[in-house]
């Protein structure tokens, strides 16, 4: 199998992923030609200087996206990835902008996502043009450098550039992904009417689980003493400092994907659960009730009665992502998974109606309409057959609610690796993200073969 002319690259790929995961590319709105930061734009030249290194052809589409290219023709493959990452958080083992190995793993913020998977990509193209493959189209890895924050760098570049015949991402994992959910992100936003809390912070992305809530409170000694009390109940862990007026509370939770928001703890959540048990929903006012009525510690929408399901696809999920609350008023963003037969309009819809009946302000931010491509389709059947013929055993098709590029390929893309379903967790959008390296030279190996069949195809 011509895929394994990728191992001859391995030490390389190593080299030039810590090279990429030294740079903190947490892509930030900004401007001065550079659309998601200083950081961003490092990593996209540096990926690209890579590239030229390696005598492929490269192109920088406004610091929005980039490519490397191997091949001549009117067709277009394409293998799409990410430079940007999630903020680190806190609580790593390691310094996560540096990578280390240790024990067969990998780690540091984007070895998995997606970092790992766009180096393994650069050096497969390196690969079919060091071995000098004539194919019947050109081949381009696709690196974008706003995946993170709604993939509005796609938009841009394809704007500018030929859309592809085929391709995929290696950014969900193995078997194929054919359907992804539909992605609705939305704000509610309030002045602070509440008489018990003066300040709350959490979250630092809509698409992951805030694993940490502070809020600062108004109460009574009595008061205080019972919040203790009630806090011990609790699924996760609270600390507090009593103030001159009431306390500071310090919520640990469990961060997760947005994509599973039930394989976390929503620190967010808890923290406003618990001020409704010990103090009445009424204190908390109106946009705080609000949240304790029609949110609670769901990942369905089913108080906002938005829960349902369908076959491709699965459950809606719903995820309290970013919650804050000050002299200046109030304000949550929610990032919702929706079933791929679903119309999202209807959905945010029927979530303005609660949200303005409560008298609170509704404002959709994102609609990003679903993935579907069906089994049978030519795409489908040649990455199947490149992972079968790799991996030794039959490829699986499935969906899942995570939003990837695949999605703004148009119908021609498909989620493809580099994770196995038997894999470790990989604490994606987590502490101490890792990859296995032995099962990702696997995923390397399947790469370079699924790239090799769609440029000779």
């Amino acid at each position: 199998m011509f895929g394994e002319k990728i191992l001859d690259y391995w030490d390389d790929i190593l080299r030039d992923l810590a090279k990429l995961v030294a740079i903190p590319s947490v892509a930030v709105r900004s401007s001065q030609g550079k659309p998601y930061g200083d950081q961003c734009a490092k990593a996209l030249d540096t990926v690209l200087e890579l590239a030229e290194s390696y005598g492929l052809k490269t192109k920088n589409v406004d610091y929005y996206a980039g490519h490397a290219e191997y091949g001549e023709g009117q067709g277009n493959a394409v293998v799409m990835a990410h430079l940007d990452v999630v903020p680190a958080g806190e609580g790593w083992s390691t310094d996560p902008f540096t990578m280390v190995i240790k024990d067969g793993k990998a780690y540091g913020r984007g070895v998995s996502d997606d970092k790992g998977a766009a180096v393994v990509a650069l050096h497969c193209l390196r690969a079919l043009k060091d071995a000098g493959v004539k194919g019947n189209r050109k081949l381009r890895v696709i690196f974008g450098s706003g995946e993170e924050i709604g993939m509005d760098d796609m938009p841009h570049y394809f704007a500018q550039e030929q859309l592809p015949d085929m391709g995929f991402t290696p950014d969900s994992g193995y078997g194929i992904c054919h359907c992804e959910k539909g992605g609705l992100s939305f704000t509610v936003k309030s002045a602070n009417d509440s008489p018990l809390i003066k300040t709350f912070a959490a979250g630092t992305v809509v698409n992951a689980v805030p694993y940490k809530a502070e809020c600062r409170i108004v109460c009574t000694g009595e008061e205080y003493n019972r919040l203790l009390k009630a806090a011990e109940a609790s699924e996760i862990s609270f600390a507090f400092t009593r103030t001159e007026d009431g306390a500071a509370i310090l919520a640990q939770g469990k961060a997760a994907h947005a994509a599973s928001p039930q394989l976390g703890q929503n620190a967010a959540a808890y923290t406003v659960e618990l001020l409704a048990r010990v103090f009445g929903a009424d204190r908390l006012g109106s946009f705080f009730q609000f949240v304790h009525e029609k949110i609670g510690l769901t990942y369905d929408g089913s108080l906002l009665d938005v829960d349902m399901s369908d076959e491709p696809s699965g459950p809606l999920t719903f995820n309290l992502g970013l919650l804050s609350a000050g002299s200046n008023g109030c304000s949550l963003t929610v990032d919702i998974r929706y079933p791929a037969t679903v119309d999202g309009a209807a959905i945010s819809r029927t979530i303005e109606r609660e949200v303005e009946k409560a008298g609170l302000e509704y404002g959709l931010l994102s609609n990003s309409k679903p993935l579907y491509l069906p089994k049978e389709s030519p795409l489908v059947t040649l990455l199947s057959g490149a992972y079968r013929d790799i991996a030794g055993e039959e490829c699986t098709i499935y969906s899942m609610g995570g939003g990837t590029y695949a999605r703004t390929m148009q119908g021609k893309g498909v989620g493809f690796g580099p994770g196995f379903p038997d894999d470790e967790p990989s604490n994606v959008h987590d502490v101490n993200e890792q990859v296995d390296l032995r099962r990702f030279k696997l995923h390397a190996q399947i790469c370079l073969e699924a790239m090799y069949r769609m440029l000779t195809a």
